[in-house]
């Protein structure tokens, strides 16, 4: 398909976006910019205004004022051109469950006109990519919740879109499904499309995103880099417990080589330290080891997200009061 090439090699821009739910200010002045195959992630709580951003640009929903361009098109001037500029996976899989993992795709290719040979190898393709070609002629019902996230993927890229918006997308997912489909994006990256991706997760924006917006109450209340970020929030330590109670004074010794301040938790045996990554992680464990001090435990610890949004608001994710209203219910609320 043609498509739209963006301005100063932009390929998606959000310009000043606001959007009012009745007396509810969702969003506020938003405003970011992620280059050609880039991946910009948003990051907040919920309720923090991800979602709604994400409609906004995708043309789901009209902002109150402000505007936003994918791929060079204007959300408000030119719907059309963005929708066939971009992908949109929800936070909810919304593959048909009774038709199986190959009609869907072919049904959305259907949808967008293309022709049925396209269809067919682009099914045959996507299918492969995502590791359903075992299961494409099962009925998606019976699909796990990982298969469901990679086949909703999949038919969001049939029409080989640039841009592609991903709102939470591995929310629900256990642990192995969530690193399978970050190899799967990472994938589309390197092929050159460009991500928008929504999450609560600072683990997930770390290991994608090159660049991450963080949203608190419809506003943005900090950007940058996943390291600027995390260096914003604090240092990383090292957390250590020695095997033996009476390690603790030489293990605290050792530790204060490193770094000035050691906090020693001593009915557990347990000692943290500010530190510089790995480095230091690995200078220390070389010190234990040529000391002879035993330990249970040795890890590195680098900040969460709750560290991030008690560093920048004062609040912990988790202590969040606002709910993201599904903008329907929303509206009729207003009303």
């Amino acid at each position: 398909m043609t498509h739209g090439a963006a301005t100063n090699g932009a390929a998606v821009e959000a310009i000043d976006l606001v959007k009012h739910f009745g007396d509810t200010l969702a969003v506020d002045g938003v405003s970011f910019t992620i280059p050609e195959g880039g991946v910009l992630g948003l990051l907040g709580p919920n309720g923090a205004g991800k979602t709604t951003i994400v409609r906004m640009l995708s043309t789901l929903s009209v902002p109150t004022s402000g505007t936003g361009r994918v791929s060079g098109h204007d959300i408000l001037k030119e719907p059309e051109a963005v929708r066939r500029s971009m992908g949109l996976t929800g936070q909810v899989a919304t593959v048909d469950e009774l038709l199986t993992g190959r009609e869907n795709i072919r049904l959305i290719g259907r949808l967008y006109g293309l022709p049925m040979t396209y269809i067919r190898e682009a099914a045959d393709s996507l299918l492969e990519r995502f590791a359903l070609t075992d299961a494409a002629d099962r009925i998606a019902k019976t699909y796990s919740g990982g298969m469901r996230r990679r086949l909703d993927l999949a038919v969001s890229l049939v029409a080989t879109p640039p841009v592609l918006f991903l709102d939470e997308p591995t929310t629900g997912l256990d642990p192995r499904s969530r690193a399978d489909l970050w190899e799967v994006l990472r994938g589309l990256v390197r092929d050159g499309t460009t991500l928008l991706l929504t999450t609560q997760y600072l683990e997930e924006a770390d290991q994608l995103a090159d660049q991450i917006v963080v949203i608190d109450k419809g506003r943005v209340i900090a950007s940058g880099t996943p390291t600027d970020l995390k260096r914003e929030a604090g240092r990383a330590s090292v957390d250590l417990t020695v095997t033996h109670a009476a390690d603790v004074p030489r293990a605290e010794v050792l530790l204060r080589t490193c770094s000035s301040e050691v906090f020693v938790d001593e009915p557990n045996r347990r000692l943290t330290a500010p530190a510089d990554g790995l480095v230091d992680m690995t200078r220390i464990a070389d010190r234990l080891r040529e000391s002879g001090i035993e330990v249970d435990d040795l890890g590195l610890k680098r900040p969460s997200l709750d560290d991030v949004f008690l560093h920048l608001t004062g609040h912990r994710a988790e202590e969040t009061d606002e709910t993201e209203l599904d903008e329907t219910v929303a509206e009729e609320v207003a009303q």
